[in-house]
């Protein structure tokens, strides 16, 4: 295991033999809380341009955006194998036909090996996750919680509760498909100790999977349109110690994907730490090892 907290690439290394590369598709989904039937604006942080490669296209095929995808790593690893991850927007969000078409035409690509789903809480309707542990691959669902403050997911415009997070997580590691976490820190209102009750009470739930991240402000959001939006998180140094405090409280049987998110800088406003992931990884491991 890692020195401090189990990663993800362990995790992944407990279901396959090869190094996996997760490869974004695009299907052209919308949100719930975008287009009126729930809410309108979407979560006040977000735009999906911040998190979608540039090899994808919705207009383009799956299989297109996937064969894009593997040229673009392929350069680098040419041994790679890889799973189909359906990250924009709210992937589930749509008939669910045409949703399971979306992903037997992924894993018919060569070289694919699963698919990683992420999804509103809200948005993963029993039938969907009977269907998926059908298929013949690997699946993983990973569920966009936030926040465990349903005061905190109202003020960001989530328009989703945290007893959905629980419902969601609960029914599909009922079905043994393996289920992600993920958690923002430094959300309107919150401290960073309500944060590490969000990771307590995450780390309560069947999950394989934590994915954290500080709050970002990013151009074209609602919280950029604001004055002033003070986040907890905003300080390199306040949330070094928080992501130690994470380590203490995350059981090893629990795998840590990331720490922290990194927008393209012509779209991020605040907090420019000016850090790759892996520099703010090694940060920490200092800190860790100074405790």
């Amino acid at each position: 295991m890692g020195q401090f907290y189990t990663t993800y690439a362990e995790f992944i290394a407990r279901h396959f033999p090869w190094k996996m590369q997760k490869l974004s598709v695009d299907i052209g989904a919308t949100c719930p809380n975008r287009d009126g039937r729930i809410g309108r604006g979407g979560c006040s942080y977000c735009t999906n341009a911040s998190f979608v490669p540039s090899y994808c296209a919705s207009a383009d095929s799956v299989s297109e955006q996937l064969r894009k995808g593997k040229e673009f790593f392929g350069r680098k690893y040419s041994d790679m194998h890889y799973l189909a991850y359906f990250q924009a927007h709210t992937s589930t969000d749509q008939p669910i036909d045409h949703f399971l078409a979306c992903v037997r035409e992924a894993i018919a690509v060569d070289g694919v090996e699963g698919v990683v789903i992420g999804t509103r809480p809200d948005c993963m309707p029993q039938p969907l996750l009977e269907a998926l542990v059908q298929l013949d691959t690997w699946v993983m669902i990973e569920y966009g919680a936030e926040s465990s403050r349903d005061d905190t997911l109202a003020r960001v415009n989530r328009c989703h509760t945290w007893a959905d997070t629980v419902d969601a997580v609960q029914r599909t590691a009922a079905l043994g498909i393996p289920v992600g976490l993920h958690l923002i820190a430094g959300l309107p209102g919150e401290t960073l100790d309500d944060a590490l009750t969000t990771v307590r009470l995450a780390c309560q739930l069947p999950i394989s999977v934590l994915k954290l991240h500080q709050l970002q402000i990013l151009r074209g959001t609602a919280l950029a349109a604001m004055e002033s939006v003070p986040s907890s998180a905003a300080d390199l140094n306040d949330y070094l110690q928080f992501c130690a405090r994470v380590v203490d409280i995350v059981p090893r049987s629990i795998a840590i994907d990331r720490w922290v998110s990194s927008s393209p800088a012509s779209l991020l406003i605040s907090p420019r730490w000016s850090l790759k992931n892996y520099q703010f990884t090694h940060l920490l491991h200092n800190l860790l090892r100074g405790k």
